[in-house]
C-alpha cells in the first residue's frame, strides 16, 4: 500500500484529527488561518478552536490578484503563475503559524485549503445553454501539501458543481453538523464579501435545510471605500456613511436586478456586483452626482435590505414565525455597526454573534472547511436528500506530500 493512503486511513480511523482549514474570501483582506480539533463526524461531529489567525494580504499580493479576480479579460499568464504562487504563499503562511504556535507539521493531520477565488460563474450569471455552473479558486493545492508536508484536501468546490450545485455557498455542509440545534429555528448568517444563510429549522429535517447567497455584503462597500480613499481598506465601523442619507431612487434601482428574483438556493459574486453594477444603477437613477458619504449610506442599505428580504422569503414559506428564528451573525459584516443595526430594524428576530457558540465569527468559514474535510476522510454521510443545488456529497481533492 502507497504509505500516504495508509497514512490517510489511520487518520480516518482516529477518535478526533487536528485540521487546518484555510479561508480566503472575495474581500481579499488576507488568509484565515483556524486550527480545530474534530471529534468524530456527521452529526456527531464535535470542533474544538485550538489556534487562529488572520494572515493580512499585502498591497503586492491584492495588486496581483486583481490582475485576475472577476475579469473578463485577464493575461493568461498571470493567472497560471498566480496559481502556483499562491499555493506556495499560503503554505508559507501556515507553517509561519504553526511556528508562532509552537506546534509541529507532523502533529497536523490534515489542511483544508479553499483557496482563492477568482472567478464564480453560476449559469445564472453567464446564461450560456451548453455551459454548466463553473467556479474557478487558485492556489494549488499540491505545493501546499509539498511545502507543509501535511495531507491537503483542497478545491472543494468542484465536486459540487459536478454533483449539480453551483459551487457555492457550501456552509450548509459545515453549519448543519456543528451549529443544527433541536428545539431552536436558526439562521446561519454570514456576511462576508458576498451575503449568504444557512436555514436550521428546529427539527433538524435535513431535506429542508438550505443555504443561499443573498447578494452583496461587504463587497460593494469596500470597493468604493478603496475607490475614494485608497488609504481604507473599508469603511470602518461605517464612519462614512453614517454621515450620508441613502438615495432611494438609486437603491431601487440597485435591487431592480433580476437575481433578486431567483429562486433559491443560488450564488452569484463580484462578477454581477462590481463598480460598474453601480455606476449603472447611477446613470439610470441620475445620481452619478451624489456625496461619498451618501453612496456609501446606499451601498450599506442595499446589503441589509436584500439579506433581511431573503430571509423573509425564506421564513414566510415555512410553518414558523419570523420572531422564532435566532440569527447567529458571522463574517467582516458583523463589525458594520449600521449594517447591523438596519438588518434588526428589517427583521423581527433575536440577534447574537456565533461565538456565544464557541465559534468566533472570523474564524467560521475556515472552521467549516475543516469539518468538511473532517467528513471527506471519516464521515461523508450526510443526506441532504435529492434537492437540486444541495447535492449529499463530499468534498475535496486531496493531495499528498510526497
Amino acid at each position: 500500500m502507497n504509505v500516504n493512503i495508509e497514512l490517510l486511513y489511520k487518520i480516518a480511523q482516529k477518535p478526533a484529527r487536528k485540521i487546518i482549514g484555510l479561508m480566503s474570501g472575495t474581500s481579499l483582506d488576507g488568509l484565515d488561518v483556524a486550527l480545530c480539533e474534530i471529534l468524530d463526524s456527521g452529526q456527531n461531529t464535535q470542533v474544538k478552536l485550538v489556534e487562529f489567525d488572520t494572515v493580512e494580504y499585502t498591497q503586492e499580493i491584492k495588486t496581483e490578484i486583481l490582475k485576475v479576480f472577476a475579469k473578463q479579460n485577464i493575461d493568461f499568464h498571470s493567472l497560471v503563475l498566480l496559481n502556483e504562487w499562491i499555493g506556495m504563499l499560503h503554505a508559507n503562511m501556515v507553517l509561519k503559524c504553526l511556528e508562532k504556535w509552537g506546534i509541529k507539521s507532523n502533529e497536523v493531520d490534515l489542511i483544508a485549503s479553499h483557496g482563492q477565488t477568482v472567478l464564480h460563474l453560476p449559469k445564472i450569471l453567464h446564461q450560456q445553454e451548453k455551459f454548466s455552473n463553473a467556479t474557478l479558486q487558485i492556489g494549488d493545492g499540491d505545493h501546499i501539501a509539498v511545502k507543509t508536508g501535511i495531507i491537503t484536501l483542497s478545491d472543494f468546490r468542484q465536486k459540487h458543481l459536478a454533483a449539480g450545485g453551483e459551487g457555492a455557498p457550501l456552509a450548509v455542509y459545515g453549519d448543519y453538523l456543528i451549529f443544527g440545534e433541536k428545539g431552536e429555528n436558526r439562521i446561519m448568517l454570514n456576511i462576508g464579501g458576498i451575503a449568504n444563510f444557512t436555514y436550521l429549522p428546529m427539527d433538524l429535517n435535513p431535506e429542508e435545510v438550505f443555504v443561499t447567497d443573498t447578494g452583496t455584503g461587504n463587497t460593494l462597500i469596500d470597493a468604493f471605500t478603496r475607490f475614494y480613499f485608497p488609504d481604507k481598506a473599508y469603511d470602518k465601523d461605517a464612519k462614512i456613511a453614517l454621515q450620508g442619507i441613502v438615495n432611494s431612487s438609486l437603491l431601487q434601482i440597485l435591487k431592480s436586478n433580476s437575481f433578486f428574483e431567483k429562486p433559491f438556493p443560488k450564488t452569484t459574486g463580484a462578477e454581477l456586483f462590481s463598480i460598474e453594477y453601480v455606476r449603472k444603477a447611477q446613470k439610470e437613477s441620475n445620481t452619478e452626482n451624489i456625496s461619498i458619504p451618501d453612496l456609501l449610506a446606499t451601498l450599506t442599505r442595499f446589503s441589509a435590505e436584500t439579506i433581511a428580504e431573503s430571509i423573509h422569503y425564506a421564513i414566510k414559506n415555512t410553518k414558523y414565525n419570523t420572531d422564532s428564528f435566532t440569527i447567529y451573525m458571522s463574517g467582516g459584516g458583523t463589525h458594520n455597526p449600521l449594517l447591523v443595526s438596519w438588518l434588526k430594524e428589517l427583521l423581527a428576530c433575536k440577534f447574537l454573534k456565533t461565538d456565544i457558540l464557541g465559534i468566533p465569527g472570523d474564524a467560521k468559514e475556515a472552521i467549516l472547511f475543516a469539518v468538511l474535510a473532517n467528513e471527506t476522510v471519516s464521515g461523508g454521510n450526510s443526506n441532504f436528500g435529492s434537492r437540486e443545488g444541495i447535492p449529499a456529497v463530499s468534498m475535496g481533492k486531496i493531495s499528498f506530500p510526497t
